[in-house]
């Protein structure tokens, strides 16, 4: 097994699309985000996951069970499983991020370029992981 090891920043910093899929493991997965000005990530519950996001560019506001945390670079916020919570993007830059779920959320290997692609797909981890 390899793993995973790279810059998480400068991937991070670099990245564009809405969601990718970095790693997955049997109880972790790393996803990076960009959220464009005035985009969010949709108000949403994992009630049987936990999920820590760090923030590297950006500024923004993560909303969780009605309390609004500010956020901008070299923020980190975990949201227990069950809590309502969302992600929004409140600056004029986009707001570049990477979370780990755990366990896994999405379908390894996801790339969603736009939030569209994100709102048209209902993939959910299917229990491959990428090694």
């Amino acid at each position: 097994m390899k793993g995973f090891a790279d810059n998480i920043e400068k991937l991070t910093e670099e990245n564009n699309n809405f969601r990718q899929v970095l790693y997955t493991g049997q109880n972790i997965q790393l996803v990076l985000m960009a959220l464009q000005p005035g985009e969010d990530i949709g108000e949403e519950v994992h009630e049987d996951r936990d999920q820590f996001f760090r923030f590297e560019q950006g500024t923004g506001e993560v909303r969780i069970d009605g309390v609004a945390n500010q956020v901008s670079a070299d923020d980190g916020v975990i949201v227990p499983a069950g809590a309502l919570h969302n992600v929004v993007n409140t600056g004029s830059t986009p707001l570049r991020l990477y979370t780990i779920y755990g366990p896994p959320e999405h379908l390894d290997g996801t790339i969603h370029k736009s939030k569209a692609d994100a709102d048209a797909s209902h993939e959910h981890f299917d229990g491959r992981t990428t090694e």
